[in-house]
């Protein structure tokens, strides 16, 4: 199943649920359920740009980028960030008047259950996102997934305010509600830009990886005699990218060292999806292999 498909049934769980919020608010006049329409908007924002950011990575690579498009998603996950900035900056903006002068909610009971059903929506279709995400190691979905699950939760924190608002009579609940409910989405939306920032600045692979890379290593070392340095690794989206130099006994053939090469990568593959590996081989007694293990020599 191709990646855009499910950015495509994140944009339908988000026309169901602006429709589905946006009527519970109409007939509640609850700035609470406002807010919660208001970012379902985000989300469908969010998955046309996701649907848009993940055909894009899907390119294959061209003269002018021959590292591909993976990158792209970064983007995506940037952006969908600083809408759900934007999204929070419009609650506030409904809330705080409600705040000076609250006023009663109307037909409580139908838009929670309308509220009920758009987040069983949502709910539904995270999981499938973040499984899909994890599954193929593509950030776009799994910010996105996580992004309803944030929108689930804020529907649950909404639903159960305005609930109180209906029981206890106190008015101004419901402003406090939708103002909480921006504060929670803008530390959502700021750790999406972090992480779209450092996917865009060559962060490593994961610990995990690296680790497993350095046991590999130690094992080729003592089955062979060989030695390694200058390890390099960066992810791009799913792809990630792996470099680093075998040094070899000055006494072995290039296709002896080329076989151990090939061995080594393959199981590197096996170690770290969609990876992209690069090896320099050297000759390991001579002075000049460790006079180039930074990045600029």
């Amino acid at each position: 199943m191709r990646l855009e498909r499910y950015a495509l049934l994140s944009v339908a769980a988000a026309v169901a649920t602006i429709a589905l919020k946006g009527v519970a608010w109409w007939i509640t006049d609850s700035v609470g359920l406002l807010s919660d329409a208001l970012e379902s908007f985000v989300n469908l924002a969010a998955a046309v740009l996701a649907f848009s950011m993940l055909r894009l990575a899907a390119t294959p690579p061209d003269k002018e980028h021959p590292y591909g498009f993976s990158k792209a998603e970064y983007l995506a996950a940037g952006i969908e960030g600083a809408l759900i900035v934007l999204a929070a900056a419009g609650i506030l903006f409904a809330a705080l008047p409600r705040l000076v002068n609250p006023a009663p909610i109307e037909t409580p009971g139908l838009g929670l259950g309308l509220s009920v059903a758009a987040s069983v929506i949502n709910l539904a279709v995270a999981q499938v996102l973040l499984r899909a995400g994890r599954e193929h190691h593509s950030i776009t979905l799994e910010a996105d997934g996580k992004h309803l699950m944030t929108d689930v939760w804020t529907s649950a924190g909404v639903i159960a305010g305005v609930a109180l608002v209906f029981l206890t009579g106190w008015l101004r609940l419901d402003p406090l509600i939708a103002l909480a409910v921006a504060a929670h989405i803008v530390w959502t939306g700021v750790g999406l830009m972090r992480r779209s920032v450092a996917g865009l600045l060559d962060a490593a692979i994961s610990a995990g990886e690296q680790d497993e890379l350095t046991k590999l290593f130690a094992e080729y070392s003592r089955r062979y005699g060989v030695s390694f340095h200058a390890l390099r690794t960066r992810q791009a989206g799913a792809r990630r990218f792996v470099s680093f130099h075998l040094l070899v006994p000055d006494s072995w053939t290039v296709a002896k060292a080329h076989q151990l090469s090939e061995e080594i990568e393959s199981r590197m593959r096996a170690m770290v999806p969609n990876a992209s590996i690069t090896t320099h081989i050297e000759p390991i007694s001579d002075p000049a292999s460790y006079d180039d293990q930074e990045l600029d020599r």
